[in-house]
């Protein structure tokens, strides 16, 4: 790619506040209600295991 190409590369516009919000607004028009259930549910585990983490982290160092 030379340089214009990547200039108008519509990635470009999803690495600003605003163009991360459109592209997340339009993401969740084009998915399903099935793959937005399977999205909370990894994000909930994804959550849950963080905290396990910094639990054990925390009485790690409690310990020590």
């Amino acid at each position: 790619m030379n340089h214009p190409e990547l200039e108008n590369h519509p990635g470009w516009q999803w690495c600003t506040a605003e163009g991360a919000e459109l592209h997340t607004l339009l993401m969740g028009l084009e998915s399903t209600l099935l793959e937005k259930l399977e999205w909370l549910e990894e994000a909930e585990n994804l959550t849950i295991a963080l905290r396990a983490g910094r639990e054990k982290a925390l009485n790690r160092d409690s310990e020590t």
